[in-house]
């Protein structure tokens, strides 16, 4: 330890009083504050009231054994990264692979060599350091991202509302220079903005927020995104052709990642499309008591590998927006996580040169 430090505090448990405080002594003498304890239900208690930075547990003891001991703290988030060390006369290939699987990091056999001992609790202390570190840096990494993230879209919003303005004005001019420069800078503010949000909302999956699965209605949602999309479409000259069965059944799902979900379906293959082509959103009930809704496009669709690899992060297709729009390569994978969380499915179906199918499965509602 350095000069200074707090000393890492370690809690031993041992039904046998001897060897608690064999133990105590010598992990005292090098530093540590010792927390010794005979049962398994006070170790518990123990560490529920202050964690530990590194377990010493007995194995067989009267009451709670020492797999079950590790299980309990295992099970409560707030213990589980808890080093823990099983100790115990048994030489016992039977015993170790217990201990190993009920979460212990270690299996030291008594009667202990001293040196042995402190050399694995120091290694086992200063991995669970390096682990605090490292997850600190990442959520740090993650805050501070997330910051300029969330203030470069406000910003980034304006822009792209100064140059949509800027662009449609300039294109009512004769001026082919400036038109090209607005166009520039309008359709890098939406590449910028696009980004950022994706980014954003990727760092939310990730982060793996609860979601809230409740009675959505996938034609709701489906027909929310169409509007959102409709001048978009305008501009490519595509037809929506909206199909809505009737019986469709209501879904279980996070209505905001729902949406998201569908926005990301629609939006792709707006980007996709060719110019005079159509999409049709077709909702209905599906196998296996689930709804389903498809988008179908009539766009460049996808080879067997962009399938293999569309629904990964920061992937591009073989297939390129066929106006210019942004494409991050983060929204299918946003979608698929999405999905996977209200275990559902999410698929593609196509032929190289004949568009794709997007088809959403989710659980419906009985």
């Amino acid at each position: 330890m350095n000069p200074g430090s707090i000393p890492a505090r370690i809690l031993v448990v041992d039904d046998q009083e001897s060897n608690v405080q064999v133990l105590g002594n010598m992990l005292s003498q090098q530093g540590f504050e010792i927390v010794p304890v005979t049962d398994g239900e006070h170790a518990l208690q123990r560490l529920i009231t202050r964690p530990a930075d590194l377990v010493l547990l007995d194995v067989l003891m009267p009451g709670l054994d020492g797999f079950e001991v590790c299980r309990r703290i295992h099970a409560r988030p707030e213990l589980a990264d808890i080093p823990i060390v099983f100790l115990s006369a048994a030489d016992d290939k039977t015993f170790i692979v217990r201990a190993l699987e009920a979460g212990g990091v270690d299996y030291v056999t008594k009667p202990f060599n001293k040196a042995e001992l402190i050399s694995r609790v120091r290694t086992h202390l200063a991995l669970k350091q390096a682990r605090d570190r490292l997850r600190q840096l990442a959520e740090d990494k993650d805050e501070l991202l997330g910051i300029l993230a969330h203030d470069l879209k406000n910003h980034l919003g304006g822009m792209q509302m100064s140059a949509q303005l800027l662009n449609d004005r300039i294109n009512a001019s004769q001026d082919n220079r400036l038109k090209r420069i607005a166009n520039n800078i309008l359709s890098s503010s939406e590449q910028m903005l696009a980004f950022v949000k994706e980014f954003l909302a990727n760092s939310a999956a990730d982060r793996g927020a609860p979601l809230k699965l409740v009675a959505a209605s996938l034609t709701e949602s489906a027909a929310a995104a169409v509007l959102r999309y409709a001048e978009a479409a305008r501009r490519k000259k595509i037809t929506f052709v909206e199909a809505y069965a009737s019986d469709t059944p209501f879904v279980l799902a996070d209505r905001a990642a729902l949406d998201q979900v569908i926005d990301n379906l629609v939006s792709n293959a707006v980007k996709f499309s060719p110019e005079g082509k159509r999409i049709t959103i077709q909702a209905g009930p599906g196998s296996n008591g689930r709804g389903e809704l498809r988008v179908v496009d009539e766009g460049p669709g996808c080879t067997d590998e962009d399938r293999a690899q569309m629904f990964l992060r920061y992937r591009r297709l073989s297939a390129r927006p066929t106006a210019g729009e942004p494409s991050t390569g983060l929204g299918l994978s946003i979608a698929k996580r999405h999905v996977t969380a209200m275990k559902g499915e999410l698929n593609c179906e196509s032929i190289p040169g004949e568009g794709a199918t997007f088809i959403l499965r989710l659980p419906s509602i009985a």
